[in-house]
């Protein structure tokens, strides 16, 4: 369990993280949610005693990270997958780190297959891609045997099987009882993994609760209708809190109301209707709604000088969680 109680970080006149509080229990997947600049990783790194807290304090398993006599086997962090020398090889990195805390030969050469690191363990760190880098920085925070889980952008750089891996990963640590705590900017993934929210803005704590309560509370559903009498819709439709608009012949969405009212008013009229569905709002639609006012970096004149064209995306098929001892 990680638990964080008015923690604040300045840095001179600039506050990151201002008398933040919360608690990550174990046992489920706990996402970390905020905008560039939003204090994420100063709080991250917080936790581990990397950055001392200006006032409150944040405890691992009941104690501050700097009072626990083997560190590796109570948290395990990704913060910084770039933080490796060099030129060791990847066996070499994870093996230095093992002996610190007398762990043996035999859990390194299982965390390097439980990573996909084998074809590339004896390899230069320094000539890995993003994508290898990420999974050797996994590696690096499994070494231990963790109760406790850490993970800054885990799937940055991973194609869309090492996404798949780590996201079936970290739902199988969580489901051994185990705390889980990752950020992450893909929105729809983190909706796929997490079982609960932390969303932050401008160092501040702006929503703390399980995936479908923010969703649910931050938006509300979209139905979308495709009748010849659409224009008519919109006159009947019209009332407070419901928000028609049209997006194409014979189109229209509307907000604030419920299919079955819908349907209920054209049959009611007599009004044929070829499509009721109702679109629920996803993550990154509730994440847009509860950090529109605490956005620090804005774009300006967004899309104006984008290639029209939309790029498509493959995906990938499902791959197996390899678990042996974790």
């Amino acid at each position: 369990m990680i638990e964080a109680h008015g923690l604040t970080k300045r840095y001179g006149p600039k506050t990151a993280v201002d008398d933040v509080t919360f608690t990550v229990q174990p046992g489920k997947v706990t996402g970390f949610l905020g905008p560039n600049g939003a204090g994420k990783s100063t709080t991250m790194r917080m936790v581990v005693g990397l950055d001392r807290p200006t006032h409150g304090s944040v405890t691992v398993n009941g104690r501050s990270y700097a009072q626990h006599r083997s560190p590796l086997h109570e948290v395990g962090a990704l913060l910084d997958a770039k933080a490796v020398h060099t030129g060791r090889s990847a066996y070499n990195h994870l093996l230095a780190m093992a002996t610190t805390h007398g762990i043996g030969r035999s859990r390194v050469d299982e965390v390097i297959a439980m990573t996909g690191l084998e074809p590339v363990a004896r390899k230069r760190v320094g000539g890995f891609s993003l994508g290898m880098g990420q999974r050797l920085g996994i590696a690096s925070a499994l070494l231990g045997d963790p109760h406790t889980l850490l993970l800054d952008e885990p799937v940055n750089g991973l194609d869309p099987e090492g996404v798949l891996w780590v996201r079936n990963l970290v739902r199988y640590l969580a489901a051994e009882g185990r705390t889980v705590f990752l950020s992450s900017h893909l929105m729809s993934e983190m909706a796929l993994t997490a079982d609960h929210l932390i969303v932050v803005g401008r160092g501040r704590v702006v929503a703390d609760a399980p995936v479908a309560d923010i969703i649910g509370r931050a938006t509300g559903t979209t139905v979308k209708v495709r009748s010849p009498h659409a224009a008519r819709l919109v006159e009947l439709l019209a009332g407070p809190g419901v928000t028609v608009t049209t997006s194409g012949p014979g189109q229209i969405e509307v907000t604030g109301s419920t299919a079955e009212t819908i349907g209920d008013v054209a049959a009611a009229a007599g009004l044929a209707l070829h499509e009721l569905t109702p679109v629920a709002a996803s993550l990154e639609d509730a994440y847009m709604s509860l950090t529109a006012d605490e956005v620090e970096y804005h774009s300006t004149g967004a899309g104006t000088h984008l290639d029209p064209e939309p790029h498509r995306a493959g995906a990938s098929a499902g791959s197996a969680v390899t678990t042996g001892r974790l």
